[in-house]
């Protein structure tokens, strides 16, 4: 994304980030642009929540610190045609006491939806409509949207956190952290869940195979010359 054109960009106002990787380039241009009472929602990487490669770590933690953070979602794999990797749903607001919703001010919403989902076909998942009624309703409860019944911590799928439960996690907005497990005896897995678990391990093994694979062939090569 050439960020290393931008590193004096005016929209840096959390630190500048790498010019590998414009994850938090997207975050804090959203940031940048929000009104007063603004709200921002957008799609990005797991990696996003909590990586801590080359500053990363240190522009979420002052994002966090500045109590933008309003929710986080954690979303199935394979949900997109052009990528199968899981991704998560960022939101944003300028001001958690501005009259628009209850005040909010030094919480975050965290929904872990991994579970969700259903395949449509072997390479493509989808959310029924319930599943994305139940993520979208669990939101507007927790802000106290007009006529929505109130929230609830749903443990395994929903939780409201403070600023100083993110900080003993470390920065890290990875709602799996925070929602913990749920009340059933017994952990109900899908069919769906449990064939795209074992098909992301599959990559990341064949990713790691791959990389030994290629490491060994330059040892050999300088052992060999």
């Amino acid at each position: 994304w050439r960020g290393e054109l931008l590193k004096e960009d005016k929209r840096w106002q959390f630190g500048t980030p790498p010019a590998g990787n414009a994850n938090f380039a997207w975050v804090q241009h959203f940031i940048y642009h929000l009104a007063p009472t603004g709200l921002a929602g957008f799609v990005l990487a797991n990696g996003s929540m909590s990586s801590n490669q080359s500053g990363e770590g240190e522009i979420r933690k002052a994002i966090i610190e500045a109590d933008l953070v309003d929710c986080m979602v954690s979303l199935p794999g394979q949900l997109f045609y052009s990528t199968q990797i899981p991704v998560c749903l960022w939101f944003l607001t300028r001001n958690k006491s501005n009259g628009r919703f209850r005040k909010r001010t030094g919480e975050t919403l965290f929904i872990d939806a991994r579970r969700m989902g259903r395949m449509a076909d072997r390479v493509h998942a989808e959310l029924t409509d319930e599943e994305t009624r139940q993520i979208v309703g669990a939101y507007h409860s927790w802000r106290g949207d007009a006529g929505s019944p109130a929230f609830k911590d749903i443990p395994g799928f929903a939780r409201s956190a403070t600023l100083d439960d993110i900080r003993y996690h470390r920065y890290a907005l990875v709602p799996g952290r925070y929602v913990g497990f749920a009340e059933s005896p017994t952990t109900s897995w899908s069919r769906d869940y449990l064939e795209r678990e074992v098909a992301e391990l599959k990559s990341r093994l064949n990713q790691v195979a791959d990389a030994s694979h290629a490491a060994m062939a330059i040892l050999t090569e300088v052992l060999d010359g």
